[in-house]
């Protein structure tokens, strides 16, 4: 299907009109971030191991000397054979990223509830090269709503993205992204979490589809997604970040 053909003059027209949308959109996106940096936090009183390949580490040592940091909640529980599509093609965004994050007081952790080996395992096939540690054994990823047990999946409501939802539309695990700040005496805070499709801005390739003439060209959402070493391959299931 092909859109309407204009003459250049009418390009020009409806370009405009879509330019003062997309700047009503810039100004509304900086109004959300400010708000978002203008959120209470909650201070974490809670004890939290996780295993990483340099040994256990509590929360605050997952900061690694900065003052901020971003757990990205990757979607690879303890039984799976890899990791989430989805949170794939996310990850994949990361690394170029690190310095800048680093630089910027800001340490960016992957945390999944599969055991440190099939975690290094997976990572090692991706070629990722950002921190990635296990939670497995801890209530971490309970505590923060992405991973549910056999007997929360049997109730008549799970809570994911702040809200209750049938467990038929729920999962084992779920992504998400958290953020947390450390003062000079030590506390921590959560400041910020997002769930579902909120972290999607972080997923750059999606932002570029967003510009080309087909855009995404997707029957739901992210279905077009592999992971990287797949699309040679016959297609695969479709994303389980929905």
């Amino acid at each position: 299907m092909q859109n309407e053909v204009v003459s250049r003059e009418k390009w020009l027209e409806a370009r405009r009109a879509l330019l003062a949308e997309e700047k009503e959109a810039t100004r509304l996106r900086d109004s959300v971030n400010a708000a978002r940096l203008a959120l209470p936090w909650v201070k974490v009183d809670k004890d939290y191991v996780f295993e990483t390949p340099e040994g256990r580490k509590s929360l605050a040592d997952l900061f690694d000397g900065r003052s901020q940091l971003l757990i990205y909640h990757f979607m690879l529980g303890p039984d799976w054979d890899a990791g989430c599509t989805g949170c794939s093609f996310l990850s994949d965004h990361v690394d170029g990223a690190l310095p800048h994050l680093n630089h910027h007081d800001v340490t960016w952790v992957a945390v999944s509830r599969a055991p440190l080996d099939k975690i290094a395992a997976y990572k090692r096939r991706m070629g990722w090269k950002f921190p990635w540690v296990s939670s497995f054994g801890s209530d971490f990823n309970f505590d923060y709503h992405v991973s549910f047990s056999p007997e929360d999946l049997a109730k008549d409501k799970v809570f994911y993205n702040f809200t209750r939802m049938q467990p038929a539309d729920a999962n084992d695990e779920l992504p998400g992204l958290s953020a947390f700040y450390r003062n000079d005496k030590g506390e921590i805070f959560h400041t910020y979490s997002s769930y579902a499709r909120g972290p999607e801005e972080l997923i750059g390739t999606l932002m570029i589809l967003d510009r080309a003439p087909k855009g995404r060209n997707e029957d739901s959402t992210m279905n077009f997604v592999r992971r990287h070493d797949e699309y040679e391959e016959a297609a695969k299931a479709p994303s389980c970040c929905h």
